[in-house]
């Protein structure tokens, strides 16, 4: 452990990392890099596999060590200093609703959290009789919600748009962007409209990467970079008319993989930033002492999740058997905790190119629990069908032996309610798990715990704080149900052979940022120029050995947008240039090949093959 800490802290977090020394993976940003503590993620049984997520979590809690580059973290002065200037903005919109708004946006899993975040605090004010000041954007729309809708997030002037319509008739306006990698063109458009309107924005930008990592690219049809926009609202921090919220919480588990580090770290931080507002805002004296006192709350709850361990590494390793046999996993949840299932269920399609039912999640109520903006849309398709009802009519008639079914409640939800699923499903399977929360001194009733042989159950301590206390503790459960259903779903994939070290290898190439991520994680596993690993990969998309200069020339989106339409597009270019060999050969190795990961390492270890870039690195670490 580092020597000196300037706060006390509930969780032992690990040593720095070599992510933090100067130099490593220095092309990359922090949000991109591949996590030291997981570098052999794709090797380990389900107990290591929680133990590595575990302390790639406890990272978020970091202290800044002033021995290493010095990066700013969730503790730093620094940091904290932002969010407590930035709370004093969201308590003058507090104080006037009818002019102001507070909105958040994000695509994909920041976009999920950007609603659920809005929800929650509005039901805070609405049971303090205010009047809710809380909306949110999500790049695609409600449908982003329940399904991957990767491609929109490209679009800079979509996300202007779609700002103008929400903000219509506000005078004043507090604009929390969110995007984990400082990358999203979608997010970008919105703070370039914001810093152009400042006399009713104020943009708050909030992400894990430090300004001068901003992702660079152009944005097509468009004439900035993020960077750009970013440099631009660090300017405008010194006099507060913008603020950046960017402490490093380090990389991923599976790189690049944000919706677990990323998604949790921008729960933590904005739920205690609007935490700290309404406390202010209710004339209650607020110091920097009631900042890190909810902070501390979020480190008690990766403590109690994490003691229940061995039962999360035993409902992972189930979860692998049944979508290794083809089986599903199928999340039945209450209240929020059933939004953090759909959200969890929805992000396992792009990360590991899953179809959109091997996963699948529903929700008590529906829509009317999840408090979309459009409401129903369950009539869309049959991914957008998300109620208890819908697992009743279209998937119980079908659950088999070789499907697991995780309920997720509160013994505050109605037990009988679930009681009465639960002997419906063990009709069809046996492989039936549970997430329960408790505050100390409920207990379970024995007919629940005689019917659901394999219960997580996690009791929180009593908090004796006045109504936002309340709000604290569902937070807390949201939290420790992410972070228990991330390891599950990451893990299941990792065994499943998805994962090679701690890369992914198999993500679906949906948006301008996952292509330039296949190009480098094919760098990476392969040793090849970006060059050549570029051409590997467009050989894939568009399924010819032979490229023509209207392909090579084409824009990304283009390319973007065939890609979506195939499978295996990263495992196919991955062989091409480990084996050297056809298109054609590369596919028909995977295709029988037991997993991808299997086909990856029996191709690295072919004789008289060039050892990758990151084969090289580790055997430099060995001599």
């Amino acid at each position: 452990m580092r020597g000196t800490r300037k706060y006390k802290h509930v969780i032992e977090t690990p040593d720095p990392g070599k992510w933090e020394l100067a130099g490593y993976e220095e092309t990359l940003p922090i949000s991109e890099k591949s996590n030291p503590i997981t570098r052999e993620l794709d090797k380990a049984d389900p107990i290591q596999l929680v133990q590595l997520l575990k302390d790639c979590d406890a990272e978020i809690f970091q202290e800044e060590d002033d021995n290493l580059v010095h990066y700013q973290r969730l503790y730093s002065e620094s940091v904290l200093r932002t969010v407590a200037d930035i709370a004093n903005r969201v308590q003058e919109v507090l104080k006037n609703p009818e002019d102001g708004l507070i909105v958040l946006s994000g695509c994909g899993t920041s976009g999920r959290l950007a609603m659920l975040l809005a929800n929650s605090f509005n039901r805070l004010l609405k049971g303090l009789h205010k009047t809710p000041c809380y909306s949110y954007i999500i790049s695609g729309g409600d449908r982003s919600i329940v399904s991957s809708q990767e491609a929109p997030e490209d679009n800079a002037m979509m996300g202007e748009e779609e700002l103008k319509k929400v903000c219509e008739g506000k005078r004043k306006v507090v604009y929390i962007g969110i995007s984990c990698g400082l990358s999203a063109p979608f997010i970008a458009g919105q703070l370039d409209y914001c810093m152009r309107k400042l006399d009713t924005f104020l943009p708050v930008l909030v992400g894990f990467n430090p300004v001068n990592m901003a992702r660079n690219d152009t944005i097509e049809g468009w004439q900035f970079t993020f960077r750009k926009v970013a440099e631009r609202m660090q300017n405008l921090q010194d006099t507060q008319q913008a603020f950046i919220l960017n402490p490093a919480v380090g990389p991923e588990g599976v790189s690049g993989s944000s919706r677990m580090k990323g998604g949790s770290a921008t729960k933590i931080l904005l739920e205690t930033l609007f935490l700290f507002a309404h406390k202010a805002e209710s004339n209650v004296a607020v110091t920097e002492g009631c900042l890190l006192e909810i902070l501390r709350t979020y480190e008690r709850a990766h403590k109690v999740t994490y003691s229940q361990s061995k039962k999360i590494a035993a409902l992972m390793k189930q979860s692998a058997t049944s979508l290794q046999k083809k089986g599903h996993l199928y999340i039945v949840g209450w209240g929020t905790l059933g939004v953090m299932g759909i959200m969890d269920a929805v992000e396992c399609v792009p990360t590991f190119h899953a179809e959109w039912d091997d996963v699948r999640s529903f929700i008590n109520g529906g829509y009317k629990t999840l408090e979309n903006k459009e409401g129903d849309i369950g009539s869309t398709g049959p991914e957008f069908a998300i109620s208890h009802e819908d697992f009743v009519k279209s998937v119980l008639p079908s659950l088999s032996e070789t499907d697991t079914v995780l309920f997720i409640f509160t013994l505050d939800d109605d037990l009988s309610e679930v009681e009465k699923m639960v002997t419906q499903v063990k009709e069809k399977t046996s492989n039936v798990y549970a997430i329960s929360h408790a505050i100390a001194g409920q207990y379970m009733p024995n007919s629940t715990k005689k019917m659901i042989p394999n219960i997580i159950g996690v009791t929180w301590p009593i908090l004796f704080l006045e109504y936002e206390g309340a709000f604290i503790q569902k937070f807390q459960r949201e939290l420790s149900t992410k972070w228990i259903l991330n390891t599950v779903t990451t893990g299941a994939h990792v065994l499943k052979g998805k994962i090679f070290r701690n890369f992914m290898v198999d993500f679906k190439i949906g948006s301008s940022k996952l292509f330039q991520r296949a190009v480098t994680v094919l760098q990476r596993v392969t040793g090849h120029s970006q060059q050549r690993c570029t051409e590997a990969l467009l050989q894939s998309i568009y399924g010819t050995q032979a490229l023509c200069d209207q392909v090579k020339n084409a824009a990304i989106s283009k390319h973007v947008e065939e890609a979506a339409l195939k499978d295996k597009v990263l495992p196919t270019a991955i062989i091409i240039l480990l084996r050297n060999c056809t298109l054609q050969e590369s596919s028909a190795r995977l295709q029988v090949s037991p997993t991808i990961r299997a086909a990856i390492e029996s191709s690295l270890n072919i004789p008289g093959r060039k050892r990758g870039a990151e084969s090289e690195e580790s055997e430099g670490r060995s001599r």
